[in-house]
């Protein structure tokens, strides 16, 4: 037998044994995401906060959908009526979960994951077409909701224009505008 021809093995392309290695590879990561939601795994009380990996995955994410989405950067003019408009919104739906100058945020804030963040400098991390992309849509897995189904246009405009100028505003000058918002 020495002199009979041996059958050969065909082997694969390369680039098909690859193609089913990473086929092979998404099935398994698939059927284990599956295995996390069908199993419960993952705890999703929000008095434990998220590991830091999944905690930056979904941050990290929201920063690049809102600049990838929120359109191009505008340079605002903001009138102190404008700027007005915009506290009383925002003194009215958005101080209790991320506070103002000199202004804590509400004590049950504490329990959200993730909490929510101060807005002072938001507008030193935002353009004002990203913060209105972000009062309007809301963000999800935050708590955050989209203010765009009960605030019109114009008014994620005013609170837009005031958080433009919040950077500028003194304790003494919220309290000043709570106390002349409240009389009105």
């Amino acid at each position: 037998m020495t002199g009979a021809p041996q059958p050969t093995q065909q082997r694969w392309p390369w680039w098909v044994q690859w193609l089913l290695a990473y086929a092979v590879a998404g099935a398994l990561a698939g059927v284990c995401g599956l295995a996390v939601v069908e199993l419960g795994v993952y705890d999703v009380r929000a008095i434990r906060p998220h590991n830091a990996a999944f905690a930056w995955a979904t941050h990290t994410t929201m920063i690049h959908s809102v600049r990838l989405r929120a359109g191009g950067s505008t340079t605002l003019h903001v009138t102190p009526q404008q700027a007005k408009a915009g506290f009383a919104l925002y003194d009215a739906n958005c101080a209790l979960c991320h506070g103002g100058p000199a202004i804590s945020r509400a004590a049950w804030v504490s329990g959200m994951t993730p909490t929510p963040p101060y807005l002072v400098d938001a507008a030193d991390r935002w353009t004002p077409a990203q913060l209105h992309f972000i009062i309007a849509g809301g963000v999800k897995m935050t708590g955050m909701p989209a203010w765009g189904t009960t605030l019109s246009d114009g008014q994620i405009s005013d609170l837009v224009n005031f958080l433009e100028v919040m950077p500028y505003t003194t304790g003494s000058d919220y309290q000043r505008l709570r106390a002349a918002n409240a009389k009105h």
